[in-house]
């Protein structure tokens, strides 16, 4: 039945062989059902006919009926246009072509009634329209919309008079092909709480709308179904593996933990800490497979949870282990972990790409013997030579860092019974993005500072008060604080004016003769970078100039200021980890966001927000409005795809919300979908695309 729909876009009529190879290669359409959902992303009124003579250049799209009085050609060969008067009887204007100067002036006839649309312009004080979309008094196709829908095309395909009037061509000749032949997709449980519009109208109107109130309702059926089948897809996976996997009991809570708590505890624990290691406890005694994302911002105390949670690992028998994305994290890890345990007796060992061959050997023996707690490491962990005697949990920091199959590799060093998985993140993902991209695990959240952290105050400046910026940092150092200045380039680039590594070095030479900085940026060896950033944190050095390097990795307590330059060039989910490097002492902290005066609106939202609120989550829902999903870090390799046909994550969460609830009831009735109603649903679901292993266990 709907394999009507996969047939290839060639034998549409009006497609072919060359257009075929062109839309699959341009827009990725290959077959009937491709084009079919190839939505339009805006729409334009055409129930409204302006009179010739009151059109003015300043007006926006406009249609206007009329004859052509006469045509000509100008210029020569192939730098010809093709001039055309229309008159109607108020006036006249131009229509000009500067492509397909023959075919237009072969198919347009003279003194014959059409509608012309397009944008008006002036042009030796006429009035005109460049390319103007034409089309018959009488033509069938115009008759069927009044909202025209317009698609997004590339240069390539307008070059090859694919451009939006011809897609709608297309959809035009593709509506009459699959007249009859669309079959609903969703049943009529899901259909009818909600007064969905069967799939078939939803489809015509969303290219031909014929009004405002059935687009509306056409593009609400088809934004819920997409978002109805990802969460549908999600939660499956979810209630498979809770069926499917055991998980170790964690069932005490022992010395190491009580020890901890009593003697070893840095600061008091904050209800949000306390709330996220009390959900985890209940996952590791449950007998099921932990699979939990915890989120919390930049220095709210996500690495303390995780040690603590590790250490009920401990007292239960079983190994940990904690993968970070870079050295410098995993060191950092490393170092904090082993002051905070100091006196326990806790056998944690670091294992990166730079441990030598020696201790590499006295690890991995160590692990195999489970005479070893805790390995802390990056990518390191999961090669075939590090085997661990009794892996009962794995920590993974900044998990958007690794790919799937890195992290699958350590979910399966333990053979039968996966260990306890425990994912977190600083990256505050946006609630609508967290239930697609990690709709499958458990979330917990650290929406709480520690006791005496002051929130960091953002300022923004343009170029014209640096000055005033030196000073306020001549001050900060002078009073014993330190200073990080980062820049968008490490060398003078000769398309983009921006501030640069390099010369900022020498300036900050100049301008601060009297202090010691430090240079850190991605071309340099893992030693020179470790000993920069050495100096710089036993205060060695006052001030250290970087790239984006320091965005993850270094915890300076004395680091009071971050002065990041060509600020507007930044991302606000960069902007926001790069201002996590100050604000981790009782000190007050600031962020100096640097710009140019001329920057773009969405640059100048940015550095507003900034400026407004320390909240990633806050940032992170204005980032998701400016960006859309598909940019955002992390998005691309979450094994959904998040190629979304219709549906916005920025601005649809309540149809998400909607989509999931309906979901989850669903499979909480039925988790199978063996009942003869979810039968439609369960077809649907495994056309959806799988991979061959279940990635969702591992997140």
């Amino acid at each position: 039945m709907p394999e009507f729909l996969d047939q290839e876009i060639k034998f549409l009529p009006g497609v072919g062989p060359k257009r075929a190879e062109l839309l699959t290669k341009e827009l990725r359409i290959s077959t009937f059902r491709d084009l079919l959902y190839y939505f339009p992303y805006k729409y334009i009124d055409r129930t409204k006919f302006h009179r010739i003579g009151e059109v003015n250049a300043n007006q926006a799209y406009i249609q206007v009926k009329g004859k052509i009085r006469s045509f000509e050609v100008l210029g020569v060969r192939n730098k010809q246009r093709l001039n055309a008067v229309f008159y109607d009887e108020t006036g006249s204007m131009d229509l000009v072509w500067f492509k397909g100067v023959k075919y237009i002036r072969e198919n347009l006839k003279l003194e014959k009634t059409y509608v012309a649309f397009g944008k008006p312009s002036v042009f030796s004080g006429r009035v005109n329209i460049i390319h103007p979309e034409m089309e018959n008094e009488e033509s069938e196709q115009f008759k069927t919309g009044v909202l025209q829908a317009f698609y997004n095309t590339t240069e390539l395909l307008k070059k090859r008079f694919l451009n939006t009037r011809a897609i709608n061509k297309l959809q035009y000749n593709l509506a009459k092909e699959v007249e009859g032949k669309i079959y609903e997709t969703l049943p009529a449980q899901v259909r009818e709480p909600l007064k969905l519009v069967p799939l078939s109208i939803a489809l015509k109107q969303v290219h031909f709308p014929e009004n405002t109130r059935l687009l509306q309702n056409a593009t609400f059926r088809l934004k819920f179904e997409e978002l109805f089948y990802i969460q549908l897809k999600i939660l499956s996976l979810k209630h498979k593996r809770y069926d499917a996997f055991k998980g170790f009991v964690f069932a005490q809570v022992g010395y190491n933990f009580n020890k901890f708590y009593e003697n070893n505890l840095p600061f008091e624990l904050t209800g949000a800490q306390k709330k996220v290691i009390k959900e985890i406890r209940k996952d590791l005694g449950s007998g099921k497979q932990m699979n939990r994302l915890l989120q919390g911002d930049v220095g709210s105390g996500k690495t303390l949870v995780a040690l603590m949670v590790a250490l009920i690992a401990f007292d239960n028998g079983y190994q940990a282990s904690l993968m970070a994305p870079t050295e410098i994290l995993a060191i950092q890890h490393y170092n904090t972990i082993q002051r905070m345990v100091q006196g326990l007796g806790i056998n944690i060992a670091l294992l990166t790409g730079s441990t030598k061959a020696k201790e590499r050997k006295v690890i991995h023996e160590q692990l195999e013997k489970g005479e070893l707690q805790l390995l802390i490491g990056t990518h390191a962990l999961i090669e075939d030579t590090v085997n661990f005697n009794k892996l009962g949990l794995v920590i993974i920091d900044e998990q958007h860092r690794f790919g799937v199959a890195q992290r699958a590799r350590l979910w399966k060093k333990n053979r039968g019974i996966p260990p306890h998985v425990l994912v977190m993140t600083a990256t505050p993902i946006p609630r609508t993005l967290a239930m697609t991209l990690y709709g499958d695990l458990d979330v917990s959240i650290i929406d709480e500072l520690p006791p005496g952290r002051k929130p960091i105050d953002t300022r923004h400046f343009y170029e014209n008060r640096r000055k005033e910026v030196y000073q306020f940092v001549r001050k900060q150092v002078d009073s014993g604080r330190q200073v990080y200045m980062v820049y968008p380039l490490i060398s003078e680039s000769e398309k983009l004016d921006l501030k640069n590594l390099e010369d900022g070095y020498e300036l900050m030479q100049e301008v601060f003769p009297r202090y010691k900085i430090s240079m850190v940026h991605g071309r340099m060896k893992p030693a020179e970078k470790d000993a920069e950033m050495q100096l710089f944190k036993e205060g060695i050095t006052q001030i250290m100039v970087a790239t984006t390097v320091i965005e993850v990795g270094v915890d300076v307590p004395n680091a009071s200021v971050m002065v990041i330059e060509s600020s507007e060039r930044f991302g606000l989910s960069q902007l926001h980890q790069l201002r996590g490097r100050v604000g981790r002492g009782a000190e007050q902290s600031f962020c100096i966001l640097m710009s140019l005066y001329k920057i773009s609106n969405e640059s100048r939202k940015r550095l507003e927000t900034m400026v407004r609120t320390n909240d990633g989550f806050e940032i992170a829902e204005v980032d998701l409005k400016l960006r859309g999903p598909g940019d955002l870090e992390g998005t691309q390799q979450s094994g959904l795809g998040l190629n979304l046909n219709i549906a916005n994550l920025a601005k649809d969460g309540e149809i998400l919300r909607i989509a999931r609830d309906m979901a989850n009831d669903i499979l909480n009735a039925d988790p199978r979908l063996e009942k003869d109603e979810n039968k439609l649903l369960l077809y649907h679901l495994t056309k959806m695309t799988n991979t061959e292993f279940n990635w969702s266990v591992i997140s």
